[in-house]
């Protein structure tokens, strides 16, 4: 598999999260909620993730914190510039728009 077909499976992959964390939005009316629980989900996996990859976790945590941070903010970044330059939409202004 390319490298180019990684990342498109890694895209893909965070698509479906980003659906069900749309759909769960939608029926929690609460997108923070959503938001928090959807970060707690990925420390959570993130730190099992870490567990099987490390012989010791203790002496490794730090590293992995490390690690792990720099990886979220740099895709944080990448994600705010996205949205810096293309805004979202509210589903208000999308049926306030005139036909």
């Amino acid at each position: 598999m390319s490298e180019a077909e990684k990342e498109t499976t890694i895209f893909q992959l965070a698509d479906q999260f980003i659906a069900l964390a749309n759909e769960l939005s939608g029926k929690e009316q609460d997108v923070s909620k959503v938001g928090t629980a959807l970060r707690f989900a990925a420390s959570r996996f993130n730190a099992f993730e870490a567990a099987l990859k490390s012989a010791d976790l203790a002496a490794e945590k730090d590293a992995a914190l490390e690690w792990f941070s720099k990886e979220y903010k740099d895709m944080l970044n990448d994600n705010l510039e996205d949205h810096i330059k293309n805004p979202p939409v509210s589903q208000e202004e999308k049926t306030e728009e005139p036909a």
